[in-house]
């Protein structure tokens, strides 16, 4: 039963990771996985993904990399000011400068290292490393 379309994809890609696979299968596709999987992209931590029409709620093929350790979804959607990024970084990264958080501001759906550059907050939805 499909509670969080974005967790489910997170769960798909860790575990196909951890099974050693290429690639995945992600269904069904929506716009917020396809971003998310457009930052991870920008981040090396996926090689590329495409997005399959099949008529039933469509789907997206993704080629793996190998260096994805763990990612999942945030909830509940903390709200973030661009001064207290380094707070959630400690508290969802294992490492400094290791990993991503992903955070839908109102430059769309980008990364805690680009909100920086920009100078905006946002609400948490994942993070990879």
């Amino acid at each position: 039963m499909l509670q969080d379309a974005l967790n489910d994809a997170m769960v798909t890609m860790r575990n196909a990771e951890a099974a050693g696979k290429t690639d995945c299968v992600i269904r069904p596709a929506s716009k917020l996985i396809g971003r998310v999987l457009k930052v991870m992209q920008e981040s090396e931590y996926i090689r590329s993904f495409e997005l399959i029409e099949d008529g039933r709620g469509n789907l997206y093929r993704v080629a793996l990399v190998g260096s994805i350790n763990n990612c999942g979804v945030i909830k509940p959607r903390f709200a973030v000011k661009r001064t207290d990024l380094e707070k959630w970084e400690a508290r969802y990264l294992p490492a400094q400068d290791f990993g991503v958080l992903i955070l839908t501001t109102t430059e769309g759906v980008i990364s805690q290292t680009k909100a920086k550059q920009i100078g905006v907050g946002g609400k948490l939805i994942a993070y990879v490393y």
